[in-house]
């Protein structure tokens, strides 16, 4: 009979490896075009067949600044948000392994042993009587047979969305990435206009006193002398102004690290930092199906597709079994000798007649499976766009650069000769002014610039999927 009885287990596993009554999953169709936009923005952007995608490049071959390399390597040890990220994947792995679990027969052994004193004339006996009985049993407690796929769609479920969970975390990993190397940057950007305020507040120190040492011999009027105070304390402001700036950039960025990252490290101007690798998107808009949070909505979707497995499996017939078989004896050195040996097989089959909750539970899986269907075409949505918006930049800002240089030299140059002209009495310092401030706005628009075309490098790779393959 145990032979019989293992058979009978073992073909029923096998039998149930196949089963399920979840529907065929096809991936799909992305509501997306299938090429990037085209136009004047985009003219330079254009991919070339044979480079290597952007979700194949490291991050540690994009970012060749070798001080920002390390501290990204002291956010990716340290960062409590990719930390937790790691930890529900951790859960999840968990998760899954019960709910695996539960496709395989729990196997217990227990030994028992009583002793009993019954008094006399209460069975029927006119003498006191003394039971004993000693058993040791292997049995398996109600397994569930699952013949139609209801425990094998929950375990395909939990997979999907462990796997989800994994994406999640690389996700998480490649923004993290992404988003110190832009703090990193807006430091050092931070602390080139702190550069430049303070540059200017000397050029309009120096400019005050001149103009003060005139006043005092009648040369300039007190009207050019208030001016070229207001000058001076607009400057005294901005140079306050950039040191808060350049402090809460550090702060910000130390958050992001989760730890106060060496003052060796740190950016001295946006200059001192070497520009990431250069990349494209491609030549076709599949690329966004390999990022991360893209492929963490197509697990969830395939979770939701197996859920309705598991509703479907509720309107059919569920059978468990429990089995026991052992030794039992009325003395303990008696357990196993011959003919000792004991054994129950316990069959049930629970056929559902009428239950309101199980069409609700499978109209709402239906439900489930549209709405995170709906989610993934908006993922994939949002990344085409955040692609195009990244690419229009990457089209047009080195004609930005290119113009602003241009007009920081003409400023300066303008600036050059208004006070030429103001020094020779030729003009007034109203001259002067104009062409400091506008200078002043030039200088900084060119530092906008400067960090916008860095910045969006860090971007374009990350909306790519920068790092997917390390």
């Amino acid at each position: 009979m145990n032979k019989k009885l293992f058979l009978l287990i073992a073909g029923i596993v096998i039998f149930l490896e196949g089963c399920t009554l979840s529907p065929k999953y096809n991936r799909p169709q992305a509501p997306v075009p299938a090429e990037w936009p085209t136009g004047p923005a985009y003219k330079e952007s254009a991919g070339k067949p044979g480079e290597v995608p952007a979700s194949n490049i490291p991050w540690k071959d994009f970012f060749l600044d070798e001080r920002l390399q390390k501290v990204i390597d002291l956010a990716l040890a340290n960062n409590r948000y990719l930390r937790l990220a790691a930890l529900n994947v951790e859960m999840a792995r968990a998760l899954y392994g019960i709910q695996r679990a539960e496709l395989f027969p729990t196997v217990n052994a227990s030994v028992s042993g009583s002793k009993q004193r019954i008094p006399p004339n209460v069975m029927g006996f006119p003498e006191s009587l003394t039971i004993e009985r000693y058993d040791v049993n292997l049995g398996i407690s109600s397994w569930e047979l699952d013949f139609f796929g209801r425990i094998r769609s929950l375990k395909d479920a939990a997979l999907q969305q462990y796997l989800s969970t994994e994406q999640a975390r690389r996700s998480a990993q490649i923004s993290l990435v992404a988003e110190i190397a832009n703090t990193y940057l807006i430091l050092a950007a931070d602390k080139e206009n702190l550069k430049l305020a303070n540059s200017t507040l000397e050029t309009q120190q120096a400019t005050y006193d001149l103009i003060k040492r005139r006043y005092e011999v009648g040369l300039a009027s007190e009207l050019d002398l208030r001016r070229a105070q207001t000058q001076v304390d607009t400057a005294k402001g901005d140079v306050a102004r950039y040191i808060q700036i350049v402090a809460q950039s550090e702060n910000a960025l130390n958050l992001l690290v989760g730890t106060e990252i060496p003052k060796n490290l740190l950016p001295a101007d946006l200059s001192t930092v070497s520009t990431p690798k250069e990349i494209s998107a491609g030549i076709s808009s599949d690329v966004l199906l390999k990022r991360p949070d893209i492929l963490a909505a197509e697990y969830a979707l395939k979770a939701a597709n197996a859920n309705i497995g598991a509703a479907r499996a509720a309107f059919f017939p569920r059978i468990s079994l429990t089995g026991i078989i052992g030794t039992a004896s009325e003395e303990l050195s008696g357990l196993f000798k011959s003919g000792s040996d004991s054994w129950s097989f316990m069959p049930q089959i629970i056929m559902p007649i009428f239950d309101a909750r199980a069409w609700a539970a499978y109209d709402a899986s239906k439900v489930d499976r549209e709405i995170l269907l709906t989610q993934y075409e908006k993922v994939i949505q949002a990344a085409f766009r955040e692609v195009a918006d990244a690419l229009a930049i990457y089209g047009t800002v080195d004609q930005q650069l290119s113009a602003q240089e241009s007009l920081v030299n003409a400023v300066a140059e303008t600036y050059r000769l208004a006070d030429a002209r103001y020094t020779k009495g030729i003009d007034s310092y109203l001259s002067v002014l104009d062409a400091q401030r506008s200078l002043y706005g030039a200088q900084q628009g060119l530092v906008a610039l400067r960090l916008s075309k860095l910045t969006n490098m860090v971007t374009l790779y990350k909306v790519l999927g920068g790092g997917v393959g390390e």
